[in-house]
């Protein structure tokens, strides 16, 4: 019996690293045409940004319509790269509020909280698609933790990120 299905693992895995890195790609080649922030400038009750200025919401368009096209490059249907790149923007979006409660600047760290919400969520909503595990789930949420720390160092020596994690 085979605990943690590999080839799955690997499939959600490169889904996850499309939606959550196209928007940041994209705002190394955009820059700042149509980046209009998501929260439409508003604040939360605390005086804070809901989100920030570098959650736009060209970034989510641009990280749906990618993750959709790119699925069927691993096996995967449409649907599934959508509902995956959606809920990872879900996920980045809980983390960013969350972060504004906590005062934490745009693109600023919070360990976990910045690769949690966007890699686990999106590893169980892959389930309504894909015949995810547990063991799956807690596998992909453990690389993409790992990983993420690992590529945003390495996307930031070149110049693709303004900050490391």
């Amino acid at each position: 019996m085979q605990i943690v299905d590999a080839m799955l693992v690997a499939r959600l895995l490169f889904l996850l690293t499309l939606a959550n890195g196209t928007p940041v790609i994209v705002k190394k080649v955009l820059r700042d045409a149509l980046a209009y922030p998501i929260d439409g400038g508003l604040a939360f009750v605390d005086g804070e940004p809901l989100f920030g200025r570098s959650k736009t919401i060209r970034g989510v368009i641009c990280s749906i319509v990618v993750t959709t096209l790119a699925a069927p490059l691993v096996g995967v249907g449409f649907a599934t790269g959508a509902v995956v790149a959606a809920v990872a923007m879900i996920g980045d979006l809980i983390s960013s509020f969350l972060k504004r409660r906590l005062k934490i600047q745009p693109s600023g760290m919070a360990l976990g909280l910045d690769q949690i919400p966007e890699s686990l969520l999106p590893a169980i909503a892959a389930a309504c698609t894909l015949p995810v595990t547990v063991w799956d789930v807690v596998a992909v949420t453990t690389i993409f933790f790992a990983g993420e720390l690992i590529l945003s160092r390495i996307l930031f020596a070149l110049k693709v990120r303004d900050r490391p994690y």
